[in-house]
């Protein structure tokens, strides 16, 4: 079993900072994302943050865990779709660093996002007369 903390250590202090250059809401966006999981996967698990394995973020989990943030915590398919992009590029992230769980990453990377209303940007139309 693969400890996920120096994992996600490394993946919110240097890969996404340093090496992709995101912003520091982009960071702050995807710690967040990674904190609500950590605490739906430790409630359902029954076990402690420090205890989680990388293993068991299998895609059940994940889809769970999504449903959750819909239905109990009531966010929008918007939320749900943020929080889903930054599980996908973290588990793009672990592909390199751990290949015996690559059937697992590729069953989380699988999971669709919501499609969602887009909205018309109005500021943007050019109003001919």
């Amino acid at each position: 079993m693969t400890p996920i903390a120096p994992h996600i250590t490394s993946f919110l202090q240097q890969r996404l900072p340093i090496e992709r250059r995101v912003s520091d809401n982009t960071c702050e966006s995807y710690a967040y994302a990674f904190k609500l999981l950590f605490e739906y996967a430790t409630a359902c698990l029954k076990i402690s943050p420090s205890e989680l394995h990388f293993e068991q973020l299998d895609a059940s989990l994940i889809l769970n865990f999504l449903n959750h943030l819909e239905t109990v915590r009531g966010n929008g398919p918007n939320s749900r779709n943020t929080r889903l992009a930054a599980i996908k590029s973290f588990m793009h992230f672990m592909e390199y660093r751990v290949p015996t769980a690559l059937d697992q990453i590729r069953r989380v990377l699988a999971i669709p996002t919501k499609k969602t209303d887009t909205r018309l940007v109005r500021h943007l139309t050019y109003d001919r007369k």
